[in-house]
């Protein structure tokens, strides 16, 4: 068949300029990724106490009552932090943990010991016998004993039960081992009658956390003003940080982005100035753990200062690169122009440089894209059931892009082409809403899948450009559903009180997937030769 006029008579420059526009943003995007960032050194690599829970290898759980952490695990885990604290903060005494106290004295480390209390009482009496042996074992090695961790935040406790606890531990611990309790700052405001149970307040402050989350810029100055704020209510009392830090990766919370560049610049910044005020601190944490995942999507696993390998993140002094090996996104670009030009150049109809153009110009931004997605992946991925649906979905992109790209380059070469996809159209729209709907009545621990549906947005609304003769016919339930994506878009924007790009971002693939129903009207094509 020869090359025919296309029926649209828009011009095509607005759709070449979003293919490209699409491409080279996917690319700048890694290669900014990739520029090593300035940061204030820190004054020293030592820092003063870590917290240390040891369930950073496959299959290690605090829920699992069958997880047991052997006293080999905890010495190799302490001779390395050793190197770089000089302190470690545990949670519970429980699955192998009493034996943190002799092994920390072995490295010259001392030990912030944490018993955990929940909701069930016969636990809770363990936890306290168990920390009690420990102390009188080694209470040389002991800055202290911390009973009971968030528990007013989880409301598993009243204040006058943990007041009770706090009496019971004291009782059996030495008499030169300080008793305290750990909370978010704002509960031990809520609950000042606490601190007479205590020897010192041991607050928790977590700019990323909070409800509302503090920028890496400002971050520091909030903990300051937190510290001053908490010893300004607990006159004479001596107040500690027991967790502060900042995630590596995970959604943005407003424009608090969690990141490599905004731990290591958070952790540095947050040194200098306890270095200042001869502050008692611990940061959090030692190791990623995947188990946090768990509760708290994909940013609870990557506070660690070390990865799961006991491997370090960042280092103290000069500057930190976000992504090293950036090179691997344009490779991904590169590599998927290859396959969208060799399977969407197959059984073509049409001849001339524009349809390869077209097809190398999707390939590459479909390419980075999935790059990106598949990176996130990597960080939130743990059962193989998630691999499975992510790779799946994944997939489905991949085919639902080259589907698009074919009949992009074909009538950019001046082919008449079929309208591309109707079915898929409507499976993305769905798709996009009812995650659309997750993140509004759920989204605080939810990933922003920016990569998966940006293959299906861009491709429909570069279609869209071509006019209603290389769209699909759009339908009732179509046009509700990119009604509803605009709608949830907005909404989430404005959870995020519009300070997050990635928000933005994520407002737009909605309106890209979703105006095409809008305007698209069912259609006979009639082609030329009829």
């Amino acid at each position: 068949m020869t090359s025919a006029t296309t029926s649209s008579t828009r011009p095509h420059w607005p759709v070449w300029l979003g293919l490209w526009l699409a491409a080279a943003m996917g690319l700048w995007w890694w290669w900014a990724a990739g520029r090593p960032v300035a940061l204030p050194d820190a004054p020293s690599a030592r820092i003063a106490c870590v917290s240390y829970s040891p369930y950073r290898r496959e299959g290690q759980t605090p829920y699992d009552p069958a997880t047991f952490i052997s006293p080999q695990q905890i010495d190799a885990d302490l001779r390395a932090l050793s190197r770089r604290f000089d302190c470690v903060r545990t949670y519970s005494e429980g699955q192998g943990l009493d034996a943190v106290p002799a092994i920390a004295g072995r490295y010259g480390m001392k030990v912030l010991l944490g018993v955990w209390i929940g909701r069930d009482p016969a636990a809770n009496e363990r936890e306290i016998a168990l920390a009690a042996a420990a102390a009188r074992a080694h209470p040389e090695v002991l800055r202290g004993v911390i009973v009971g961790n968030e528990v007013l935040l989880r409301g598993e406790q009243s204040s006058a039960a943990l007041a009770g606890y706090l009496r019971q531990a004291r009782a059996v611990l030495p008499p030169a081992v300080p008793v305290t309790y750990a909370d978010v700052w704002e509960f031990w405001l809520r609950h000042p009658e606490l601190a007479s149970s205590v020897d010192y307040i041991t607050i928790h402050v977590l700019p990323y956390w909070e409800d509302d989350p503090v920028p890496p810029e400002r971050a520091v100055q909030h903990v300051a003003d937190v510290y001053a704020r908490v010893r300004a209510a607990f006159p004479g009392k001596p107040v500690m940080i027991g967790e502060t830090g900042w995630p590596s990766a995970g959604r943005p919370r407003e424009a608090a982005t969690a990141s490599l560049v905004n731990e290591a610049r958070y952790l540095r910044e947050f040194l200098r100035y306890a270095a200042t005020v001869q502050m008692p601190y611990n940061v959090i944490e030692a190791f990623d753990q995947a188990w946090k995942r768990e509760q708290e999507g994909t940013v609870g696993g990557y506070w660690g200062i070390f990865d799961a390998h006991a491997r370090p993140k960042f280092p103290m002094q000069g500057p930190v690169t976000e992504i090293p090996r950036w090179w691997l996104g344009p490779l991904a670009g590169l590599a998927m122009a290859g396959l969208f030009v060799m399977v969407g150049g197959s059984r073509r109809n049409w001849r001339g440089g524009r349809g390869w153009l077209a097809l190398t110009g999707a390939g590459l931004g479909s390419g980075t894209a999935l790059a990106w997605q598949v990176r996130q992946m990597i960080y939130a991925c743990g059962p193989w059931w998630e691999w499975a649906v992510s790779l799946g979905a994944c997939l489905l992109a991949l085919g639902t892009a080259l589907v698009l790209a074919r009949a992009l380059a074909a009538w950019l070469a001046g082919a008449t082409a079929l309208p591309a996809g109707a079915h898929l159209r409507f499976g993305w729209l769905f798709a996009l809403a009812y995650y659309g709907l997750l993140l509004v009545f759920d989204g605080r621990y939810r990933d922003f899948p920016l990569g998966l549906f940006a293959l299906p947005a861009v491709g429909y609304a570069l279609l869209a450009l071509l006019g209603r003769a290389a769209q699909a016919p759009s339908t009732r339930e179509e046009r509700f559903l990119g009604m509803l994506l605009l709608v949830l878009g907005a909404v989430v924007l404005v959870q995020e009180l519009g300070l997050s790009p990635v928000a933005w971002l994520w407002f737009a693939l909605n309106i890209l997937l979703a105006a095409p129903g809008w305007f698209g009207r069912p259609r006979r094509i009639v082609h030329p030769h009829q």
